[in-house]
């Protein structure tokens, strides 16, 4: 498998009281992967895509704070479904695994709401990527 990394800057405001990224900024990291990887692998705006957030979850490993300058932000795609495209992901500092995440992007028609499938161009450019 094949996994897309973006290199994410820690910005101060993603610091909290603690001294380290505030832990939603985690589902931040992980929508400016998304929105790379859409740019890179799909070659696409992620706007232009029709598609929701159907879940996201985040495990906590360690704490990353302003002096780590950036975090790398991996994506992987453990399968393709449908209409659904659950993605993983690694939030990682040269000190390790800060966090990990899983999130699905549901495909949607525009006109109904409906979870449609997702379009060839699409699935071909993730499939050929991943090693799926």
């Amino acid at each position: 498998m094949t996994e897309y990394a973006a290199e994410i800057e820690v910005r101060f405001r993603d610091i909290d009281s603690m001294g380290h990224v505030n832990n939603a900024v985690y589902a931040t990291y992980t929508e400016q992967a998304r929105t790379r990887y859409a740019r890179d692998v799909l070659d696409t705006d992620l706007s232009s895509i029709p598609t929701v957030l159907a879940a996201l979850s985040i495990e906590y490993r360690r704490p990353v704070e302003l002096e780590a300058g950036s975090v790398t932000a991996a994506i992987d795609v453990p399968e393709i479904g449908t209409s659904s495209l659950p993605m993983t992901y690694e939030i990682r500092t040269d000190e390790g695994v800060a966090a990990e995440a899983e999130s699905t992007q549901v495909f949607l028609d525009e006109s109904t709401g409906r979870p449609m499938p997702i379009p060839e161009a699409y699935r071909s450019a993730i499939v050929d990527y991943h090693d799926l």
